[in-house]
């Protein structure tokens, strides 16, 4: 029995071991930036959209020319 365990442990780790060694060290690798970008509203329909492809005028967001044309709407209902 105690035999059986000894080498449990030691195929334990065995593996142990070699799934350390295995992956590459966290600390050396490249910082990776955020994949996500800043989401803002439309001030017109309410539709999402990243900031970077939204238009501003007066500190709010359009999803299109139009929308920013025609202004944000009353959401008072």
């Amino acid at each position: 029995m105690l035999r059986l365990l000894f080498w449990i442990a030691l195929i334990a780790a065995a593996v142990w071991l070699w799934r350390k060694f295995k992956q590459p060290a966290s600390g050396t690798a490249a910082p990776r930036e955020p994949s996500t970008t800043p989401m803002v509203r439309c001030a017109h329909c309410g539709v999402h959209l990243p900031r970077d492809r939204a238009l501003s005028l007066e500190q709010q967001w359009y999803c299109s020319q139009a929308h920013l044309e025609q202004g944000p709407i009353s959401r008072d209902r």
